[in-house]
């Protein structure tokens, strides 16, 4: 089921991405989203490749998971950077 969202711009930011929108014939709406669906897999989520590379790995693997648990059950000091 789909959600809608409000999302405040500047009247600045809202003809950057009206202008931007209309170059590519979509509407305003449909361009953030597209935009925000990018941004979020580029920043967030690793790709295919970069899974293969970590899922091949076993150490890492075997790492991680050995830190995840230790996480779960609260072990370990939290360093904050």
């Amino acid at each position: 089921m789909s959600k809608t969202i409000t999302l405040r711009l500047t009247e600045e930011e809202y003809e950057r991405f009206s202008e931007a929108a209309a170059s590519v014939k979509r509407p305003v709406s449909n361009l953030i989203r597209y935009l925000a669906g990018l941004k979020l897999e580029e920043d967030v989520f690793a790709d295919r490749i970069e899974m293969g590379e970590i899922r091949s790995n076993k150490k890492l693997v075997a790492d991680l998971q050995q830190g995840s648990d230790d996480a779960r059950q609260m072990k370990g000091t939290f360093v904050d950077v």
